[in-house]
């Protein structure tokens, strides 16, 4: 029997691989014959970097940057190789935990160290980028971003405008004279699983900017801002679209990506599934193994775990997913390809111990194990 194992991270306990390692060892102990092939596999968001570069040979880069704050922090990405692929988290170099919640105010916070982590590895030779999106602490329309790349966004008096959503407020002229050369020969695939439009009620200001310590006028505010940046960067580049779907992901990085540099937003699954390949490996399985912390209905509505489903589904595989925990309305995942499904906790215990890494592997193991040792039993 070969059996191939895509499970996403168990967040808080276990990695994409841990987890797929754990399962694989009870399916040995029920199967000693058994042919298994463990591949990554993440969402676009957190945990996205370490599934790719572990799962694909990829060596992890440590660079420091400017932060959400403006001051220095810790970034760690990867490099795969084989590519001279960068996978990278926005959240790294601007997300919402690197920004403690009494000092949360995105008129001042930065996406400038995102455009640094993109420079460090481009001076290393890279020139494809996976990038996550998720979790950002800004609202700057990814201008911080852009300037640590060499755009000049320009106040009237020509000066740089400041970090922040506020700088946009002086926004007058975007010029592309300084921006680094290499970065015409780069492509960037973006994870980017929401819909979001620039600007107005569905826009990145009023929909993320309290979560990120926006009040009611700075919210007002900042969208007024954000719709004279978009006119501003449509002399510059006239097939700039605030209107597009996902140019207000990330407070507006998505609108950055889009218009400035050679970028595509895509569905975080969708580009994991691509890179990893993972498809190669379903059509020869027996079986596909696949699962994540929480499976629920919101799992059905196309997170990673479904998104394996639906390519073993392409070549008639049966599916069986493991899960910390199931909820009432798991069973919709019966409904998107999953055709069975099993919570891996074996006993009552505290949410806390439940996560501890050593009890969550050895209840993975000892769970993929018997349903394992039931399929065995129907072979004979």
């Amino acid at each position: 029997m070969k059996a191939v194992i895509a499970i996403d991270s168990l967040k808080g306990s276990l990695t994409s691989l841990e987890a797929g390692e754990a399962a694989a060892k009870g399916i040995r102990r029920a199967d000693a014959a058994s042919e298994i092939v463990i591949r990554p596999l993440a969402d676009g968001g957190e945990g996205t970097v370490d599934a790719l570069i572990r799962g694909m040979n990829g060596i992890f880069q440590s660079v420091t940057v400017t932060g959400p704050l403006g001051t220095p922090v810790n970034c760690t990405y990867g490099i795969i190789g084989a590519t001279q692929t960068a996978v990278l988290e926005m959240a790294g170099a601007a997300g919402l935990t690197l920004v403690p919640k009494e000092k949360r105010n995105p008129l001042f916070t930065t996406t400038y160290g995102v455009g640094e982590v993109i420079m460090d590895a481009i001076k290393k030779g890279c020139r494809r980028f996976i990038v996550g999106i998720g979790g950002s602490a800004t609202n700057d329309g990814g201008a911080g971003m852009l300037q640590a790349l060499g755009f000049d966004f320009l106040d009237k008096e020509g000066r740089q405008i400041p970090f922040g959503a506020h700088g946009l407020k002086v926004l007058d002229f975007i010029g592309t004279g300084h921006v680094i050369p290499e970065l015409s020969e780069c492509e960037f695939r973006v994870a980017c699983d929401v819909t979001n439009v620039l600007c107005g009620e569905q826009g990145c200001s009023a929909v993320y900017g309290p979560q990120k310590g926006a009040s009611s006028a700075m919210v007002r505010d900042m969208d007024e801002w954000m719709e004279q940046y978009a006119r501003t960067a449509g002399r510059t580049y006239p097939l700039a679209d605030s209107y597009q779907a996902g140019t207000g992901a990330a407070g507006g990085l998505g609108f950055a990506f889009l218009t400035f540099m050679n970028a595509v937003l895509e569905s975080g699954v969708q580009i994991v599934l691509e890179e990893t390949r993972l498809e190669e490996y379903i059509k020869d399985a027996d079986i596909v193994v696949t699962g994540e912390g929480r499976l629920d209905g919101q799992t059905a509505m196309g997170k990673a775990p479904i998104g394996v489903a639906q390519l073993a589904k392409k070549y008639g595989k049966p599916v069986i997913a493991f899960a910390g925990c199931v909820s009432k309305d798991a069973s919709e995942c019966n409904q998107n390809g999953i055709d069975a499904f099993f919570p891996i906790l074996r006993e009552a215990v505290t949410l806390k111990s439940a996560m501890e890494p050593e009890i969550a592997r050895a209840n993975m193991a000892d769970t993929a194990e018997q349903v394992f040792r039931l399929l065995a039993l129907k072979r004979m």
